[in-house]
């Protein structure tokens, strides 16, 4: 990416005049209004140009698996906040997609750089067996594996990795994380399943999704279940419950006046 003064600036993305508007080289009213679904046009703006049908069944698998994932902090977060401020539900979605980190949903994007330095180094099990040695002496966690929930697997990554199949997309991604999950167990010394955080990386990339925009993914299917959560919100609030608890939940420990 090039930051600073550039003599002119272009973009490829839409651009429009008195009498048309066109998007990626397609006339948005004539085109793509009425004639492409949201997935399609999601990879078409990203990408520039029309997904295959494997692309967009691959995309639609993982947009389905991460876009609901219960009441998470993200999405405690939008909730207290439409309660605080029912008017505001771009301030509530915002503060639900703020909240998208490297712990919730946007681990994917770190399994997926994880991934693809691995399969540049080569993908292979000396490759994989060098890093995950790195990672326990270095007591960090792997990228891509373990679920506090599913410890014997995270059914939703074992679905996404069963559709690549399906679709004949799997490539070194996903080999490379099926010889994670198969090494880091032993050595580890804990089990390690593959998430879906790790699933998801995985087959996009595989399916030809570039690397840089792999946060797009869960941002936008996170926003789906937002969607969701501030619409009941507003007919069944349960914000100032989940404030009110997490007040008890919290014991003071500062100093007294006393």
């Amino acid at each position: 990416m090039r930051i600073g003064k550039q003599d002119h600036a272009f973009t490829a993305i839409a651009t429009s005049d008195a009498t048309s508007i066109t998007v990626r080289g397609h006339d948005l009213c004539d085109d793509l209004i009425g004639k492409i679904d949201f997935t399609d046009y999601f990879w078409l703006l990203v990408c520039g140009k029309r997904p295959d049908k494997r692309q967009t069944t691959a995309l639609n698998a993982c947009l389905v698996a991460i876009a609901e994932h219960g009441l998470v902090p993200s999405v405690q977060a939008a909730r207290m906040t439409l309660a605080a401020a029912p008017e505001a539900w771009q301030g509530a979605m915002a503060a639900g997609l703020l909240g998208m980190g490297t712990v919730v949903a946007g681990s994917s994007e770190v399994a997926g750089r994880y991934l693809a330095e691995l399969v540049a180094a080569g993908g292979n099990e000396a490759a994989v067996r060098h890093s995950l040695d790195v990672f326990l002496k270095e007591r960090r966690k792997v990228p891509g594996l373990g679920h506090p929930q599913h410890a014997g697997g995270d059914p939703r990554a074992d679905r996404l990795l069963a559709v690549a199949d399906e679709l004949q997309i799997s490539g070194p991604h996903i080999a490379t994380l099926r010889l994670l999950g198969k090494l880091a167990p032993g050595i580890m010394n804990r089990p390690l399943p593959i998430n879906v955080s790790g699933a998801i990386p995985a087959v996009m990339l595989d399916a030809g999704w570039p690397l840089a925009a792999l946060k797009a993914i869960p941002l936008i299917a996170r926003a789906a279940g937002l969607a969701a959560h501030l619409y009941e919100e507003s007919e069944r609030p349960i914000g100032f419950i989940l404030s009110h608890h997490a007040d008890l939940a919290i014991s003071y420990d500062g100093e007294t006046s006393e």
